[in-house]
């Protein structure tokens, strides 16, 4: 069993419960609230910002240039390119760039992302993409999932969303991560992987939390 095989295995009860969340079922099936949707895009539109800070610390704690390359590329495709989709569902919501950022982020929000970036500071580039890995990785399983549902991917509103997390480049990208982790974790103890596997369980979990969060509209 690989580390990122490991990690995937402890989190498996909590990203089971994330495909059948009714968030996401609602997206599958196109019956989710559209009001319900446009509150998790806002929140989720913030937590990219930190999410994307994450990875720039792995510039900054990164020991070899190529290994800098990568962490600056994935800052650049979050800010350059998952937010595109973002940004075009708050087009059609009439909602600007300026009105989302003085959206307040909720606290399930903050505590996930203050969590990352607190692991982040304190570690370097193993804790690091053990913390970036879950929300990457379940993105992907989830957007493969909903676009297997027949005619999903082409619900005139919620496709959008589905085929952009479904996209082959978001799974090589993916992928990309997750063979990284591998690399990085080569030859790691056993008292270090554990700490990764204790990493990526709690985000998980707060992956968990954000889309009851956005179920619920918490604040």
């Amino acid at each position: 069993m690989t580390v990122s095989q490991r990690l995937r295995e402890a989190a498996r009860p909590i990203w089971d419960r994330c495909l059948t969340h009714p968030f996401v079922t609602g997206i599958g099936d196109g019956t989710l609230p559209v009001e319900k949707f446009q509150y998790f895009m806002l929140q989720d539109y913030l937590y990219l910002f930190d999410y994307a800070r994450v990875f720039a610390l792995g510039v900054v704690k990164a020991r070899d240039a190529a290994l800098m390359r990568t962490f600056a590329q994935n800052v650049d495709a979050i800010l350059g390119g998952e937010m595109k989709i973002h940004r075009a569902y708050m087009a059609r919501l009439g909602i600007s760039e300026e009105q989302v950022l003085a959206v307040q982020p909720a606290l399930d929000n903050l505590s996930y992302t203050h969590y990352m970036l607190s692991v982040a500071e304190r570690g370097g580039p193993m804790e690091i993409v053990a913390a970036i890995l879950a929300c990457s990785w379940s993105y992907a399983e989830i957007g493969q999932a909903l676009a297997g549902i027949p005619g999903a991917a082409e619900h005139p509103f919620y496709g959008e969303w589905i085929r952009g997390y479904a996209s082959e480049d978001y799974t090589a990208a993916n992928q990309a991560l997750i063979e990284l982790t591998d690399r990085l974790t080569a030859g790691a103890a056993e008292a270090e992987l554990a700490y990764l596997t204790g990493i990526f369980v709690n985000c998980s979990r707060y992956e968990l939390g954000f889309w009851d969060m956005a179920w619920e509209t918490r604040p």
